[in-house]
């Protein structure tokens, strides 16, 4: 299956134009951070970094904005509302709020890859209303009820 979004770049980002895949079997798309300056994120910090474009995801397709695991396990970096949701009505500019749960300040740098774009489809939910619901094992235990 193929899908077209419609991307729009912001003006001034031309140097860093691109969504590409690292390999052609990668699942996401390499998201470059659009700072005009370098961005420090110290130890336990989180900032919101540009991204410098807009989507237009169809209908029945979502975005998640997800981490880039080099980041993570070098840095300690990560996205913090992982992953973060780009609903298809939305046209904003795209954004990811990465968190620094590493030991030490990191630097940002212009064009940096940051963060990973994966596109999802949805599929058509209702919701069926009952006054009973099937019982399960498991039924209404959480939150470590199935063990540590």
């Amino acid at each position: 299956m193929t899908i077209k979004i419609g991307i729009e770049w912001l003006e001034g980002n031309d140097d860093i134009k691109s969504l590409a895949r690292a390999t052609s079997n990668s699942a996401g798309f390499d998201l470059p951070a659009a700072i005009k300056k370098s961005v420090q994120i110290l130890p336990s910090s989180f900032k919101l970094i540009p991204l410098g474009f807009k989507l237009a995801i169809p209908h029945g397709f979502e975005g998640q904005v997800r981490p880039r695991s080099g980041l993570a396990i070098n840095f300690g970096i990560s996205v913090l509302n992982s992953p973060g949701t780009i609903d298809s009505d939305y046209r904003g500019e795209l954004k990811a709020i990465l968190i620094n749960l590493g030991n030490n300040m990191v630097t940002i740098k212009r064009g940096d890859r940051i963060a990973q774009l994966i596109i999802a489809q949805l599929p058509d939910i209702n919701f069926v209303e009952k006054k009973i619901l099937s019982d399960t094992p498991r039924s209404s235990g959480g939150f470590g009820s199935t063990g540590i």
